[in-house]
């Protein structure tokens, strides 16, 4: 076997790796996992953020058929929470949590482990999807801001990766494998990537473009602020919570 034919089957087992670590979609693909094809599939995080936004906008597009855009946005966040086990909002709610309640680096991490939700994660959390589902609705394009977010969106977290310690005790984490040894030129591929997806895209809606850097740099930099300050560096619910600060802030754009 070359090393050529091996390199792409560790890229492909490293995009189904990504689907099976975001998703609850079932990997079709034999893995030899390694902490290195962890680290590797981190490139395909926008990509899947496309996929589900495929699936969202198609799914929306079938319901709007009968029913209103309420009722139809609202099966979609449904069907988004269910496929994706609300892998980001779980984090968004941890995140909230801890540095709502801790007053020191050690109470909030140990407040981000606790499994139970608190009153700051749950507000929080309520007033997120209250205001996607707003916003989506207020969107003159509703199919286009289902398939772009989640894919913009995904695309903060690596930022994150790449420029912040990982400060979450590595033994005790889910997210040790994408946290150790992210690669920088694949942060650039992924990049390239979302910024290719913004441009095609404002064929349809020149504010694309604009709503993708501002969300993404935007987020990255002031949540990536605060973490530093707070934490003094990512964990894996804090990523999580930057997926859903982008959604919005791209979506307060469209």
């Amino acid at each position: 076997m070359t090393a050529q034919t091996t390199r792409r089957q560790q890229e492909w087992q490293a995009f189904w790796l990504a689907i099976g670590f975001l998703t609850r979609i079932p990997m079709l693909a034999r893995i030899d996992y390694s902490q290195r094809l962890m680290n590797q599939s981190s490139l395909y995080f926008p990509l899947v953020g496309l996929l589900l936004g495929a699936l969202y906008a198609a799914l929306f597009a079938v319901l709007s058929l009968a029913w209103s855009p309420l009722v139809s946005v609202l099966v979609v966040v449904c069907f988004h929470l269910w496929i994706t086990g609300a892998f980001h909002e779980d984090g968004l709610a941890d995140s909230i949590d801890a540095l709502g309640g801790g007053y020191t680096v050690a109470k909030r991490l140990e407040i981000m482990k606790d499994s139970r939700i608190g009153t700051y994660g749950t507000v929080a959390l309520v007033m997120a999807l209250a205001l996607k589902v707003a916003l989506l609705l207020d969107s003159s394009q509703i199919w286009l801001a289902l398939l772009l977010a989640p894919a913009i969106a995904r695309l903060t977290p690596l930022l994150l990766m790449a420029t912040l310690p990982y400060v979450t005790d590595p033994d005790k984490s889910k997210s040790k494998p994408v946290a150790d040894g992210f690669s920088t030129s694949r942060l650039t591929i992924a990049a390239g990537f979302t910024l290719v997806l913004a441009l095609v895209a404002t064929v349809v809606s020149p504010a694309v473009l604009t709503g993708a850097l501002a969300s993404v740099l935007l987020v990255a930099l002031c949540w990536g602020h605060y973490l530093k300050q707070q934490l003094g560096g990512y964990t894996g619910d804090t990523l999580g919570a930057s997926v859903i600060l982008s959604e919005l802030g791209l979506l307060f754009f469209l």
